[in-house]
């Protein structure tokens, strides 16, 4: 683990840090600007209702450095949960020290705690660098592709 990293729950006071890593991962993602009024209710509605969800935080000298949001899925064939990785965002200046790293083998300890039968994520075709990381970790390629209908407009 990190040294001097704490991993902890986000709470309701984190909602304008949160806000500020996701309009940073859809940039750098997507290159995107989220609508910020939208973004915010919905990061809001997670940290109201943990049936959405929850957010996990790397803290490092009482500063947020890194964080995802966890939703479930209900697997019918392993009667078990799936827990989605999502947002996965690290500050830059703390990249490759292991925060990510940290956050995972966290979660990692918690889902199993927790009977959950494994972690999922998605990441885009085109981000090789978070898809090494993610590899490093032990994660595989799904033998599952994603699609989708956007219902709504997007961002």
């Amino acid at each position: 683990m990190a040294v001097n990293l704490i991993i902890r729950l986000a709470e309701p006071q984190d909602l304008s840090i949160l806000v500020k890593f996701n309009q940073a991962l859809a940039q750098e993602a997507r290159g995107e600007s989220l609508n910020l009024q939208k973004l915010t209710k919905g990061i809001q509605a997670i940290l109201k209702d943990a049936n959405r969800g929850f957010y996990m935080l790397a803290e490092k000298d009482d500063k947020v450095i890194g964080s995802t949001l966890i939703n479930f899925e209900w697997s019918d064939w392993s009667n078990a949960w799936y827990w989605w990785l999502l947002d996965i965002y690290v500050e830059p200046n703390h990249r490759k020290k292991d925060v990510f790293r940290s956050l995972y083998a966290y979660l990692v300890t918690e889902a199993k705690a927790a009977d959950v039968c494994g972690l999922r994520l998605y990441v885009y075709k085109g981000n090789t660098s978070a898809q090494k990381v993610f590899q490093k970790l032990g994660m595989v390629s799904s033998d599952s592709l994603i699609f989708e209908d956007r219902l709504l407009p997007m961002p």
